[in-house]
C-alpha cells in the first residue's frame, strides 16, 4: 500500500483528476464503448499509482501488475455480479413477453389513475428496496417502467428515476444491506435502531429525489428505445392485447416478489440472529435466501410462465433467451470493468489521500463525514465501499471527541454522502443507463442529477436534525 509520505502527498488527487478527464473524452467525446474506456482507464490508474502500491510487486515491474491487477480486480467484481444480472435479465425479458409486466402496470393504473402512478411506483419501490441490492432491483422492475411508458405514452423519465429514487437510498442507508450493516458495527450504533432511523430518514430525500424527477422529465422526457431483448413492436403488441389473455396478478408479480421476499427474509435473519433461533432450520433459509438461488428460483417461475402464455417449446425458450443473455454479458463487461477502475483507484491511493487530507481538519465532524463520503463515491464508484471507508476514518477522527449528538447521525451522513455523484465509474450508472435505453449523457442528466440532489437533501435533513434533536 501506499507510505504515509505517497498519501499525503499531491500526486493521488493530480491520479484521480487525469483518469477522470481521459474516461470522459473517451467515452462522451471520443466515443469509445465503455467497456474499453473503462479497462484503459483502470491500467492507466495502476501505472500512475506509486510504485511498490500494487499487489505482487516488485516481484513482478509496475508496468504488468498494473494489466495483471486490472484483470484480477476485473474477476472479482465480475465474480459478485455475474450471475444475479444473467438471472435478473431472464426475468426482465420473460415478464415482459409473457405480458406479466403489463397486468402489473394495468392494475397500478386501475389502482392509483394515470396521473399518480409513478408516485405508486416510487412507494412500492421504496418498500421493496429495503432488503436487495440496487443493481438487482432496478433490473427487475424497470420492465415495469418500459411497459408504463408504452401504455401512458409519456413520463419514461419519471418512471425510470422513479424505481432510482426508490432503491438507491436504502441501498446506502438501510440494513441488512452490507454498507450500512457494517458501517453500524464500525460506529457502534445500535443495529436494530439503524434500520428504524434510516428507513425514516430516508423518506424526506426520497421524496425531493421524485419531485427532482418531475422538474427533469418536464424539462424532456427521454423516449423508449429499443433495447436488446424484447424489441418495441413486441412489447406494443403484448401491451394492446385484452387483459383476459394476460397472465393472472399473482402469476405476473411472483417471479419479481418471490426473490425479493427469500433475499430479505435470509438478510433480516442473519443480521438478528436467526440461526440461533431457527437452529436446524437456518441453513434452509440461508440457502434459499442467497440472492443467487432466489434469483434461479424467480427464473424458473417466470421461464414457465413465458412458456405457459406463449406456448414456447424449450427451443423457442432458447431463442428468446439469447438476446437478454447477450444484453446481460455487455452489462456484465461493463460494470465490471468499472468496478476495477475504482479498486485500481484505491491502490493508487487516492482513497487514503482523501482520509490523510481530513484527519486533525477543525470541521463540522457531519458535513466532513458528508463530503469524504462523496468523494469516496465519485472517486471509486461503490457506495458499499464509500461507506466502509468513511466510517472507519470517522471513527479515527472522532476517537476521545465528546460529540454534540448522537453518532447516529454520523451514520446518516456518510450513508447519504454515499448516494452523491454517481459518475461513469459506478456499476449501478451503467445498469441504469443500459436497460433504460438512456445515453450516457443522458444518464448523467437525470439519474445523477437526481442522487446528488437526494444526496445534498439527506445532508440538510441531517443537519438540522442532530441541531434540534441531538438525543445526546
Amino acid at each position: 500500500m501506499p507510505t504515509l509520505a505517497d498519501t499525503s502527498s499531491f500526486w493521488p488527487f493530480a491520479t484521480l483528476g487525469i483518469c477522470v478527464a481521459a474516461i470522459i473524452v473517451l467515452i462522451t467525446r471520443l466515443r469509445v464503448h465503455p467497456f474499453l474506456a473503462l479497462v484503459g482507464v483502470a491500467i492507466l490508474a495502476g501505472l500512475l499509482a506509486p510504485r511498490g502500491s500494487l499487489p505482487g510487486e516488485p516481484a513482478k515491474s509496475h508496468w504488468v501488475q498494473a494489466v495483471e491487477v486490472t484483470a484480477s480486480e476485473l474477476g472479482v467484481v465480475c465474480g459478485k455480479i455475474g450471475i444475479v444480472i444473467a438471472l435478473a435479465s431472464i426475468i426482465g425479458v420473460c415478464v415482459m413477453e409473457s405480458g406479466a409486466a403489463d397486468k402489473v402496470v394495468r392494475r397500478f393504473i386501475a389502482a392509483f389513475g394515470e396521473r399518480h402512478v409513478g408516485l405508486a411506483l416510487v412507494t412500492a419501490g421504496f418498500l421493496l428496496g429495503l432488503p436487495i441490492f440496487f443493481d438487482t432491483f432496478f433490473m427487475l422492475l424497470i420492465p415495469l417502467a418500459r411497459a408504463l411508458r408504452l401504455r401512458t405514452g409519456k413520463d419514461y423519465t419519471l418512471y425510470v428515476m422513479a424505481i432510482c429514487c426508490a432503491g438507491a437510498v436504502t441501498h446506502s442507508l438501510v440494513a441488512p444491506h452490507p454498507g450500512p450493516l457494517a458501517m453500524a458495527e464500525t460506529l457502534q450504533v445500535d443495529l436494530g435502531w439503524s434500520v428504524i432511523v434510516g428507513a425514516l430518514a430516508a423518506i424526506p430525500p426520497v421524496m425531493i429525489g421524485w419531485q427532482v424527477a418531475k422538474w427533469l422529465n418536464r424539462r424532456g422526457d427521454v423516449p423508449l428505445r429499443e433495447t436488446p431483448g424484447v424489441s418495441l413492436a413486441e412489447l406494443a403488441s403484448i401491451t394492446s392485447k385484452p387483459e383476459s389473455e394476460l397472465p393472472s396478478f399473482a402469476a405476473s408479480v411472483l417471479p419479481v416478489l418471490l426473490p425479493i421476499l427469500l433475499i430479505s427474509t435470509a438478510s433480516f435473519l442473519a443480521s438478528f440472529g436467526g440461526a440461533a433461533r431457527l437452529g436446524a432450520g437456518y441453513p434452509l433459509f440461508e440457502f434459499i435466501g442467497n440472492r443467487n438461488i432466489a434469483l434461479v428460483i424467480g427464473a424458473l417461475l417466470a421461464m414457465r410462465l413465458v412458456v405457459r402464455q406463449r406456448k414456447l417449446a424449450l427451443a423457442g425458450l432458447g431463442a428468446l433467451l439469447g438476446p437478454a443473455l447477450e444484453t446481460a454479458g455487455v452489462i456484465i463487461l461493463i460494470t465490471s470493468a468499472g468496478g476495477a477502475f475504482g479498486l485500481m483507484l484505491n491502490h493508487a491511493g487516492v482513497g487514503a489521500a482523501v482520509r490523510h487530507a481530513a484527519m486533525g481538519r477543525d470541521v463540522n465532524l457531519i458535513l466532513l463525514a458528508w463530503t469524504v463520503a462523496v468523494v469516496m463515491k465519485f472517486s471509486q464508484g461503490s457506495g458499499t465501499v464509500s461507506v466502509l471507508t468513511t466510517a472507519a476514518m470517522m471513527v479515527g477522527v472522532t476517537q476521545g471527541v465528546d460529540l454534540p449528538y448522537h453518532p447516529m447521525y454520523l451514520f446518516l451522513a456518510i450513508g447519504f454522502g454515499a448516494l452523491g455523484l454517481s459518475w461513469m465509474n459506478d456499476s449501478g450508472f451503467w445498469v441504469i443507463g443500459r436497460l433504460s435505453g438512456f445515453t450516457e449523457r443522458e444518464t448523467l442528466r437525470t439519474w445523477t442529477v437526481v442522487a446528488i440532489s437526494m444526496s445534498f437533501a439527506g445532508l440538510l435533513e441531517t443537519l438540522l436534525l442532530a441541531r434540534v434533536l441531538p438525543f445526546r
